[in-house]
């Protein structure tokens, strides 16, 4: 028997009205304890920190709960320092998902043992997030401050290749390893990555001390970043984090890209948020400005009243970003603006284009809205739907108007579990065999 699909992202009780905000994607710093000392760690972690006022075990289900009561679908990112440091870590994997969330868990790699992947992956966690700032060696064990280290995590992928555990491959790009770009991501996508990230650094923690790269230098890794985006697209997904700018540049040199068609441009405090590992809230972990402590108010009263949070979602960006035409699709870095000057509506310094005057908007192709309730126009068989509720809710409307799409132009009246596998066989053989999880059976 079949049944429509319920409206996705229906927003639970006690939770905002249907038009405000959801925290689609959490970010959950558990630890500032770690076995390495990375040069430009965004909370100074390291060998020399302790548990401290770590949140519990039990705060930590807690705020999870209150989450999930915003948002019952979000995807939770788990980091540290090091959160394999946490022997909890598989106990609060299984109540995040058990609660309805999407867990992926970021690490240096080094402590991703066989039994670590074993027990997370029985926990229920989606993926991996691991760092490798370079293929060399030398680098890559000066700038994370380990000896080995790179030989470790690059044992770590293996294995997690070996358990077909899908991760994500995330390097910070400077001016040490920007020549590696290129050789990074083929690198990143022959070890059967799904995503590899790129990120530019945001003058925070220990990167106060590191000198950034210029504007110019930004602009020209961007379009290479564009340039790879397109040439993986489909087997992997290259992207940049920390530099909005991608999105310009994507419009301008990749316009048929699927990356367009998300209507967003930075996510910080708007769909996107950081918990510190004593439970403060931030909009993000480079912009470490607190909205409150978890400890003493609840996750819904802060994402809901905070004033930083609603002058990110309400405000406009000033200097250049405010007057740029690519404002609605970029908007600039708002960490790196309060970095620069200390106001998170301020202008994005790194950013090398110069608007002239007040620009028009860039028109677009109509865009699916960054986590944009959707209203299925097909009948779902149970399984499906039940399937297709596994996906976090930053996506899934975009996934259930394309697997509509596909099933309107075949001829079929209804979504069913077989119908899902069929697009995932439409697609390339290298991209189906790993991503999207929902499509897989195992």
């Amino acid at each position: 028997m079949t049944a429509p699909l319920a409206v996705l992202g229906e927003t639970p009780a006690g939770a905002p009205d249907v038009g405000e905000p959801l925290p689609h994607v959490v970010a959950w710093n558990l630890t500032r304890r770690c076995n390495l000392q990375c040069a430009h760690c965004y909370i100074a972690a390291g060998p020399d920190r302790e548990a401290g006022d770590e949140l519990t075990t039990a705060e930590c289900r807690r705020i999870m709960d209150e989450i999930l009561q915003v948002n019952p679908s979000p995807m939770f990112i788990l980091s540290g320092g090091e959160p394999l440091l946490r022997e909890d870590l598989p106990t609060l994997v299984r109540h995040a998902v058990a609660g309805g969330a999407t867990v992926v868990v970021g690490t240096n790699g080094t402590l991703l043992t066989e039994t670590k992947i074993e027990e997370l992956k029985a926990a229920g966690v989606t993926g991996m997030a691991v760092s490798v700032e370079s293929l060399n060696p030398k680098y890559h064990d000066r700038f994370r401050r380990g000896h080995g280290s790179l030989d470790a995590t690059l044992s770590a992928i293996t294995r997690l290749v070996s358990h077909r555990l899908d991760f994500v491959i995330q390097t910070t790009l400077t001016r040490g390893n920007r020549d590696e770009l290129e050789a990074l991501v083929a690198w990143a996508a022959e070890q059967g990555a799904v995503s590899f990230n790129a990120y530019f650094l945001v003058s925070t923690g220990r990167a106060l001390g590191m000198e950034p790269l210029t504007p110019a230098d930004r602009e020209a890794l961007l379009e290479q970043l564009v340039d790879l985006h397109t040439t993986y697209l489909g087997r992997m997904m290259v992207r940049a984090k920390c530099a909005p700018q991608f999105m310009r540049l994507v419009h301008e040199r990749a316009p048929s890209s699927p990356v367009l068609q998300y209507a967003t441009r930075c996510p910080c405090g708007v769909q996107y948020c950081r918990i510190t590992p004593d439970g403060e809230l931030t909009a993000c972990p480079y912009l470490p400005v607190s909205v409150g402590s978890l400890r003493e108010q609840s996750f819904g009263t802060l994402w809901r009243e905070a004033a930083l949070f609603r002058d990110l979602r309400a405000g406009s960006p000033g200097g250049k970003c405010g007057r740029c035409g690519y404002r609605e699709m970029c908007g600039g870095c708002r960490a790196g603006a309060y970095a620069t000057d200390g106001t998170w509506l301020g202008e994005d310094p790194s950013c090398a284009y110069e608007p002239v005057g007040k620009e028009t908007l860039v028109a677009r192709p109509p865009a699916v809205r960054y986590g944009a309730q959707v209203r299925p126009g097909l009948t779902w068989t149970p399984e499906a739907e039940a399937r297709i509720q596994r996906i976090p809710s930053f996506v899934r409307g975009v996934i259930v108007e394309r697997l509509e799409s596909y099933a309107r132009r075949e001829g079929y009246a209804e979504v069913t579990v077989e119908l899902m596998r069929r697009v995932r066989r439409t697609m390339p053989i290298d991209f189906s065999q790993r991503m999207p999880f929902f499509l897989r059976d195992d």
